[in-house]
């Protein structure tokens, strides 16, 4: 069987991928617990793929709830390089009507309660996130959405709230005068993970609504916002097939190599427990060391 080096995470609406000859559904088991769902393993376009139904299929996990290192390391663990991400936002801008696609670069965090880093137990990294998603993954990613023929959007912020509520009024009006793109609640933890995972990471983002500060809109609600996921949700398949064949079999990217400067412990400190944990993910940097 050929390895697996692509990833798709399937959010709200998205439980399932059209195209995909599927071959296999593994569990995965991680040092960090259970990953959402199973992970279907097949081809699409031509190229294995895992694909992970990110609150599991019949969508049952809160935000909060959601095993986010699992859900990575189960992807690091088939191989996985590149994770190609989509999730359902609300637009903070009048600009993003919905159905339509912005490919976010930035994020901004305003979570509380989530675990969102493979390290500690003794090994300390810091890597960086000025850049928090993948340069060459975004870029096809925004080509391929404009291809869709869907209304797309280059760049901007995504701030990731708790949840599972939606937003105070008063809330939205502030995240709007801070300048805020989308408001979503899953995708800043992928982000900080993977790159720890040293895996590409991108996201789409469908837009649903306009949260609540419309004056002239309903305020969203979670079957206004289904209804919308819908139609998103077949225009997300067809970005993610078109990205799929126009990525390059090479990595030129420095996701690769995020963890090259971010490892500051002293190696031979390191507890044998913490470094067999995480050996699939630091084990290239700590080969022969004490």
């Amino acid at each position: 069987m050929s390895e697996v080096r692509v990833g798709v995470i399937g959010g709200s609406g998205l439980y399932h991928m059209e195209g995909l000859t599927v071959e296999e559904e593994r569990r995965v088991e991680t040092p960090f617990g259970e990953p959402s769902d199973a992970f279907i393993l097949g081809e699409l376009e031509g190229t294995r793929v895992a694909f992970l139904a990110r609150h599991g299929r019949g969508h049952r996990l809160l935000p909060s709830e959601l095993n986010y290192r699992a859900n990575i390391f189960g992807f690091k663990l088939l191989g996985v390089e590149r994770l190609l991400s989509v999730s359902a936002v609300g637009s903070m801008k009048e600009e993003y009507r919905p159905t339509d696609i912005l490919v976010p670069d930035q994020f901004f965090d305003r979570t509380r309660h989530r675990a969102d880093t493979f390290f500690g137990e003794g090994l300390v990294a810091h890597v960086s996130l000025a850049n928090p998603v993948c340069p060459d993954l975004f870029e096809v990613f925004y080509e391929c959405a404009k291809e869709s023929g869907a209304r797309s959007h280059r760049g901007g912020t995504y701030i990731c709230m708790e949840g599972p509520q939606f937003s105070t009024r008063a809330e939205s009006n502030i995240y709007r005068q801070w300048g805020v793109d989308v408001i979503g609640m899953t995708n800043l933890q992928e982000a900080k993970l993977s790159r720890e995972a040293e895996i590409c990471y991108s996201t789409l983002a469908m837009v649903t609504d306009y949260d609540c500060w419309h004056e002239e809109e309903d305020d969203v609600n979670g079957h206004a916002v289904m209804e919308v996921i819908q139609q998103n949700a077949a225009t997300a398949q067809d970005v993610v097939r078109r990205a799929i064949r126009r990525l390059p079999d090479e990595r030129t990217c420095d996701c690769s190599t995020a963890l090259r400067n971010a490892l500051i412990t002293d190696s031979s400190l390191i507890p044998p427990e913490t470094r067999g944990k995480l050996e699939p993910i630091v084990g290239k940097y700590l080969t022969g060391k004490d």
